[in-house]
């Protein structure tokens, strides 16, 4: 550790008597003063230049000759304004005083004769301003000089959080892309073992997508939804290939049985994967009936997940266009007038009410056509449509005359579904 002490202040003495420069000297010496004299003000200012600036008080005679105290102390305030500067004067001279407290800006006076207790009372005092005066120079001057460090280090600082940030997201949008990219691939792979028709996962989730937005679910609920669309069938990928190849609307009891296992097995598929959990849970119940008649768990109305009641529309949409519901293709119209003979059935009414205003609304029926209730039936009417289960079942082709067994038929299946069921007839053959 250092034990180096800071110098002593030294005080610079100027008067043309030899007796009262020695009788300062006396005075300040014993209290630690580095003391210089000097016998004129020209003689001060040519120590008070050698020192350069090692002064820090000067006690100065008013009467000298050639040039007086107040012109001394008016030379040193111009030339080093940082030295402390007090006056010898008597009391005779007041007017002299006075100008050099002008002039030269002096801290105090002091009046000879003078007391020694005084004078060293007042130097201290001084000497202990100037102290501080110059840390508080020093101390700002510190400050300003970090202040400008830091703005500089901030400056750099704020530029390498910006080229950070920037890189954290990139790398999260590529990260991103690349996590969509798989599922796309899931996806795709799950139609290629599933034999379904490519497109089918992309087309579920883009719909089922609109149809969240549609109802106000929010940023994570319709990425879930999304994700769920493109996944769904992932349960499917175990399954045998001659199941994979029927519809279900032809398949056995037994063979239902087996098919009904998927939903849950492609939520268990991806439950491990934290991003893709809520889309798992909404895989589970993609086959679930707004009228509890649904699969694996028999779920009715607000407990099926919203995004899995808006799923189970999506996808019976794009199957009845695709044919894998029953093995024929339905037209838009009547896919959408399917999935309308399902509303409060199979689906949601809100969900239905939602995706038609995104597809359009059926079109009414031509002038030839009449929809009716079954409790409307009479014989001898003919099918004008192909009358098809909401399971995509064809149950009566288009032009077939209807007769009261039929229609008693067709009233006891629909008390049967539980829902009201549309039919469209004509009086005679067209």
């Amino acid at each position: 550790m250092s034990t180096d002490l800071p110098p002593p202040p030294t005080i610079l003495c100027v008067d043309d008597e030899a007796n009262i420069l020695s009788s300062l000297r006396r005075l300040f010496r014993p209290a630690g003063y580095r003391v210089l004299v000097a016998e004129s003000g020209a003689a001060g200012l040519e120590m008070l230049e050698a020192e350069q600036g090692a002064v820090d008080l000067v006690i100065s005679d008013m009467r000298m000759p050639a040039m007086d105290g107040a012109h001394f102390l008016a030379e040193v305030r111009q030339r080093w304004p940082g030295i402390l500067r007090i006056l010898l004067t008597g009391y005779a001279d007041i007017e002299s005083t006075i100008a050099a407290i002008n002039e030269g800006q002096i801290y105090r006076y002091i009046s000879k004769p003078w007391n020694d207790g005084e004078v060293l009372l007042t130097v201290r005092e001084a000497l202990e301003r100037q102290a501080l005066l110059h840390e508080k120079a020093r101390l700002e001057a510190l400050t300003a000089r970090q202040n400008e460090e830091l703005k500089i280090l901030n400056a750099g600082l704020e530029e390498k959080v910006r080229e950070r940030t920037e890189e954290l997201r990139l790398a999260h949008e590529r990260l991103k892309r690349s996590f969509f990219t798989s599922i796309q691939v899931f996806a795709n792979l799950i139609e290629l073992r599933g034999g379904s028709m490519a497109g089918h996962s992309r087309r579920v989730a883009d719909l089922a997508r609109k149809i969240a937005a549609g109802l106000g679910l929010d940023g994570r609920q319709c990425n879930d939804v999304f994700l769920a669309g493109l996944l769904h069938d992932i349960g499917k990928i175990g399954l045998p290939d001659a199941l994979l190849a029927k519809p279900p609307a032809k398949m056995s009891g037994e063979e239902l049985g087996v098919w009904r296992k998927h939903p849950a097995k492609g939520e268990q598929a991806l439950m491990a994967l934290e991003e893709l959990r809520g889309a798992a849970h909404l895989i589970r119940s993609h086959h679930e009936r707004f009228d509890g008649q649904g699969y694996p768990d028999g779920l009715a109305g607000m407990a099926i997940p919203q995004g899995a009641r808006i799923l189970a529309l999506a996808n019976e949409y794009d199957g009845h266009l695709q044919g894998t519901l029953t093995g024929k293709r339905l037209n838009e119209d009547d896919a959408k007038q399917a999935i309308v003979q399902g509303r409060g059935k199979r689906y949601d009414p809100a969900v239905v009410d939602a995706f038609l205003s995104i597809v359009g609304a059926p079109p009414e029926p031509p002038a030839d056509e009449i929809a009716v209730t079954p409790a409307d039936l009479k014989p001898g009417m003919f099918l004008a449509r192909d009358l098809i289960s909401p399971e995509g079942v064809l149950l009566l082709a288009t032009d077939y005359m209807l007769d009261d067994k039929l229609i008693r038929q067709i009233r006891d299946y629909e008390r049967s579904e539980g829902g009201r069921l549309i039919l469209y007839v004509r009086n005679r053959r067209a």
